[in-house]
């Protein structure tokens, strides 16, 4: 959600946030006016702001290419990547199984910064060269020429600068993954992932000190960073305590159907006596029931398509009117855990479980967040 597919580089999705064209223009805007390592010297303000935007994009690039870097490594190790995507403070490239194995994590999450340094010395390599070919005059003034040496040697520095803070040892920087390699060659995989986690957060509360009193923005990195620990933490978790876990152990076997033709109100006074949040629509009417045929299923419909209806209106619009049409199913044999990534993955909050042709249940997020409640209880 909030992001758009702007391209396909070896199958992989790319896709930029809105986060991202946000802050584009900040990026440009800072390279244009700053004197140092910018282009705010130069007496031309349209060469400044047009090398601010060559500058800005190109370091995207750069970020691209640090997250193709883990791709293709994980890739190699046969995993599947859902996509790329460029927002506020980056890239994140969404691999749908992080391989277990400390040494294959461990390198597939160095090869981004080498990727970055790879990077940042050929450009400072090319800013070294670039000095020796044009005249010391040319580079001083505000010539082309010169404009061009500055902006190699900017995205040199902030190619090296990129790979130096992806290997902070904290999450989600690529760092705290090879910190957590290392802590799971001596212990399992869980603590593994808290003890990176706890390094990760007094790094984070340290760079929020240092920030309060020397430049804000490290706080705000701070923040980024102790948020990503334990978003790391709480999914590794989760998914140690599905991982053992069928579906058919935690759904709802007891099926509540909906008629197409029913009226929005009617499906109100529905979820009023029977407390349930999404409903499939059977073309049948049929009320609730086992083993229905998937054929005779035309769609869900859910809480949040009931709330968009304006109160004068539900009288008049059906079911069928405000239902989505696309099923999404999982088989009753699956681990839970793929439920919960099928379910965060397509943005809904339940699914229909299968047994071949049949429906035999559904499953919610909150079946799975009571039944992780219940397991971390008995562990």
């Amino acid at each position: 959600m909030w992001s758009y597919k702007i391209a396909r580089i070896w199958g992989i999705p790319i896709r930029i946030h809105v986060t991202f064209l946000l802050v584009l223009p900040l990026f440009v805007l800072v390279f244009a006016v700053e004197p140092t390592f910018g282009f705010g010297a130069f007496p031309s303000k349209a060469l400044s702001y047009l090398f601010g935007a060559m500058a800005a994009v190109m370091l995207f690039v750069s970020v691209l290419l640090h997250e193709l870097g883990h791709s293709l490594v994980a890739m190699h190790y046969g995993s599947r990547i859902s996509d790329i995507t460029l927002f506020l403070f980056g890239g994140v490239s969404q691999i749908e199984e992080v391989p277990k194995d400390p040494e294959k994590e461990a390198r597939m999450a160095f090869v981004g910064p080498l990727v970055s340094f790879v990077l940042g010395v050929l450009f400072l390599m090319a800013y070294a060269g670039a000095k020796l070919v044009f005249a010391p005059a040319d580079v001083e003034n505000s010539s082309l020429s010169s404009a061009f040496t500055r902006l190699l040697f900017l995205l040199g520095y902030l190619n090296v600068l990129l790979g130096a803070f992806n290997l902070i040892p904290a999450f989600p920087m690529d760092g705290g993954r090879i910190l957590r390699a290392y802590f799971a060659k001596h212990t399992s995989y869980v603590e593994a992932t808290r003890r990176a986690a706890s390094v990760g957060k007094l790094l984070a509360l340290l760079m929020g000190i240092v920030g309060f009193f020397v430049n804000i923005w490290l706080v705000l990195i701070a923040f980024f960073v102790y948020i990503g620990a334990s978003e790391e933490e709480a999914a590794t978790q989760l998914s140690s305590m599905l991982e053992d876990v069928r579906v058919k152990d935690v759904m709802s076997e007891e099926v509540v159907y909906v008629s197409p033709e029913a009226t929005v109100g009617q499906l109100l006074d529905l979820m009023f006596e029977t407390k349930h949040m999404g409903y499939p629509v059977s073309v049948e009417g049929v009320e609730s029931g086992k083993g229905v045929p998937l054929s005779r299923v035309v769609g869900m419909v859910t809480f949040n398509d009931v709330r968009k209806i304006p109160p004068h209106d539900r009288e008049a619009l059906l079911v069928r009117d405000i239902m989505t049409p696309e099923l999404i199913t999982i088989p009753k044999d699956a681990h839970a855990i793929e439920a919960l990534k099928s379910m965060r993955k397509n943005g809904i909050g339940r699914l229909l479980v299968v047994d071949g042709d049949e429906v035999v249940g559904i499953l919610s997020r909150s079946d799975l967040m009571r039944s992780v409640d219940i397991l971390s209880l008995r562990r």
